[in-house]
């Protein structure tokens, strides 16, 4: 064989495996697509900072006990994995992907940290793989199908924006206020901020909004039919309102700070000056039960437990069954997950 036809046989086999790379690179990278209907997590824990989220029988949370490093559990909280180290909360997850929204703080691993910022993430879910999707401050955020759609927060004003799962096709939906946290069969259900409180529904197919109930209402979660929402012409007393049959029903007379929705309960906070306390009762309203005497914060359901917190203090995390008895204790296999990496560290 020639020197020439040597040469001419190493170069087409350089550039073919150089092709292969390519391909390989590029399909390896291709991030799939979710079925329309896809939803990242529960109207009600998104509507409580999105720190629990539930999906294929595990459990992706922001460990309190390790400033809201981002963790992963089984859900009667065995198996406790760290992924990464930043702050994280409105946790979605889809697919083969978790989404959330990352704070700066002390580092993570791999490339998507190498910059230190805040902004919308996106990672495998055990963890790797992490790139930053949108450098954006938000307030909100939902995995829609193939879309995050979330308060965006820029020079002073509060946008709703989307982005694809791919980080493409970034796109300014509305110039207002719009909480995208209750996301069904295709539409995002939300109250409104600017002339009114009515119900409104955004069709993420064509992002068309609509006004389809003229109530007076703060942070509606859509469940079977009925909306649950705080009433703020009647002090935020929570009630239900059946779009089949147009009908009112009062919950509670007490007046709430926050609530979530999730099975056959509603988890609530009431306010008063003398007997605040988290309660929960049936989706109807009836059997209303005293969980904790106090004020509480971020409650966050799975389909094993209820987690809260007391206002203002982060730690100890206390948690209940979601739907056995009521007996409340403190989240000890985070603590103590917590303390065990930070041995590790040393």
């Amino acid at each position: 064989m020639t020197t020439n036809k040597k040469n001419i046989i190493i170069i087409c086999s350089t550039l073919f495996i150089i092709l292969l790379l390519f391909i390989l690179m590029i399909f390896t990278g291709k991030i799939p697509m979710n079925d329309d209907y896809t939803v990242g997590n529960t109207a009600g824990n998104l509507n409580n900072g999105g720190y629990y989220c539930e999906s294929e029988d595990r459990v992706y949370f922001a460990n309190a006990y390790d400033n809201n490093a981002l963790y992963s559990m089984n859900p009667d909280e065995t198996d406790l994995k760290k992924l990464n180290s930043n702050s994280v909360s409105f946790i979605n997850a889809g697919g083969k992907y978790l989404y959330y929204y990352m704070q700066s703080g002390n580092g993570g691993e791999g490339l998507g940290y190498v910059v230190r910022t805040s902004g919308i993430y996106r990672s495998k879910k055990n963890g790797s793989q992490s790139a930053c999707l949108d450098r954006a401050t938000i307030s909100a955020m939902q995995l829609c199908g193939n879309y995050l759609y979330y308060q965006d927060y820029d020079n002073r004003t509060t946008v709703l924006s989307k982005i694809k799962i791919n980080k493409s096709d970034k796109t300014t939906v509305a110039d207002f206020v719009v909480n995208p946290a209750c996301y069904v069969n295709g539409a995002i259900y939300f109250n409104g901020t600017v002339n009114d409180h009515a119900l409104y529904t955004l069709d993420t197919a064509t992002d068309q909004i609509t006004s389809i109930w003229q109530g007076n209402i703060w942070n509606p979660v859509l469940v079977d039919g009925y909306v649950y929402y705080m009433d703020v012409a009647n002090n935020y007393q929570l009630c239900r309102y059946s779009l089949s049959e147009d009908i009112i029903e009062v919950l509670t007379h007490d007046r709430v700070d926050l609530f979530n929705v999730y099975g056959n309960y509603i988890y609530y906070q009431t306010c008063s000056e003398t007997e605040p306390a988290l309660k929960r009762m049936v989706l109807d309203g009836s059997n209303p039960e005293i969980v904790a005497e106090g004020i509480y914060e971020n409650i966050n359901i799975t389909s094993r437990y209820v987690y809260f917190n007391q206002f203002g203090e982060s730690v100890p995390v206390y948690k209940t069954s979601t739907n056995g008895d009521i007996y409340v204790t403190t989240f000890d296999a985070a603590r103590d997950a917590a303390e065990e990496n930070i041995k590790k560290k040393k």
